[in-house]
């Protein structure tokens, strides 16, 4: 699935109903007096965090969205309805930013008022004195708050696929899970991260990487946050490459330039299309790709269920 993972829109609180002229005109009561009702509160917009990481999209492309408006005042001193409030929806883990202020959401069911409804105006009840017992003076409903509001997901899943393009990282994501995720042989087949679920982990297959991606060249910046937002990395090396270690230190090095604290994070390293090599030749780059990770390397075939399943059971262990 295509993740939707930024929205920007303009939000507004409703407006208050305005307050109303009215007079009390009863059989028995002919000079009943001023009866004008007060308006309505305009509606208040929430925002609040849901177990859905799809939520943003019914907001993609929305520009702008209102709370009602509060109704005006009604005979007989009756106050107006208020308006209904406005909920936005959004995903745990997502970051908002408004008017200078920064939200998080972490938790399914959190909930926060972040604009106020206008307040009712007042009718001609109001203004009843003993010099003035005819007052024909009521007041406008207030304007509602309004702000722009950036909302960003910030957590998105807890295993990032990363890799150059090319490694084979939409590939896994179909195997390990149901998902159809887009594969061809030309870099940047990925061009928006696909989720996946696996044993009750989100997977996230990252755009594919390449040198400068941490000063915007390529796919850029965005999805090196995308990478940020992940729990742990499954680090993927094509057989193909004629240099895997150097293919591995790259990548590495543009997490660093973007964020050192990405290079701490839980990593299996992976080679890759082995398949496409003979046993020796797979030997060989495992033996080179173990001596500058410093780690142990998983040779990976699609076509081989052995491998597939020896890579599922580490993927579990690293939540373990």
């Amino acid at each position: 699935m295509r993740l939707v993972d930024e929205v920007k829109i303009k939000l507004c609180a409703g407006k208050g109903g305005d307050g109303i002229v009215s007079w009390l005109r009863l059989k028995f009561m002919p000079k009943g007096g001023p009866a004008g009702g007060d308006g309505g509160k305009g509606g208040d917009v929430y925002i609040e965090a849901v177990k859905d990481i799809e939520v943003l999209r019914k907001y993609a492309g929305v520009k702008f969205l209102k709370a009602k408006d509060g109704k005006p005042g009604q005979k007989r001193s009756k106050k107006g309805e208020d308006g209904e409030d406005l909920t936005i929806y959004v995903p745990v883990g997502a970051h908002v930013r408004f008017s200078g202020k920064e939200l998080d959401f972490t938790e399914a069911g959190q909930r926060v008022k972040v604009l106020h409804g206008g307040k009712g105006g007042l009718g001609n009840v109001h203004f009843k004195s003993s010099r003035n017992t005819t007052p024909t003076k009521a007041t406008k409903g207030k304007e509602g708050q309004c702000a722009e509001f950036i909302i960003e997901l910030h957590t998105i899943a807890d295993v990032g696929l990363i890799g150059k393009p090319n490694a084979g990282k939409s590939s896994l994501l179909n195997v390990l899970s149901n998902s159809k995720a887009k594969v061809g042989n030309f870099p940047f087949t990925t061009v928006e991260p696909n989720l996946a679920v696996f044993d009750s982990l989100v997977l996230a297959d990252i755009p594919g990487l390449i040198e400068g991606a941490s000063s915007g060249k390529g796919l850029g910046i965005k999805f090196l946050k995308h990478i940020k937002r992940t729990k742990a990395l499954l680090h993927l090396v094509s057989s193909e490459e004629e240099d895997p270690c150097a293919a591995y230190k790259m990548i590495r090095k543009e997490l660093g330039a973007y964020d050192k604290s990405l290079l701490e994070k839980k990593e299996l390293v992976i080679l890759s299309k082995v398949d496409l090599l003979s046993g020796k030749e797979v030997n060989e780059k495992i033996a080179k790709l173990e001596e500058c990770t410093k780690t142990k390397v998983l040779p990976l075939s699609l076509n081989d269920p052995k491998l597939v399943d020896k890579l599922k059971r580490k993927i579990k262990k690293l939540f373990n």
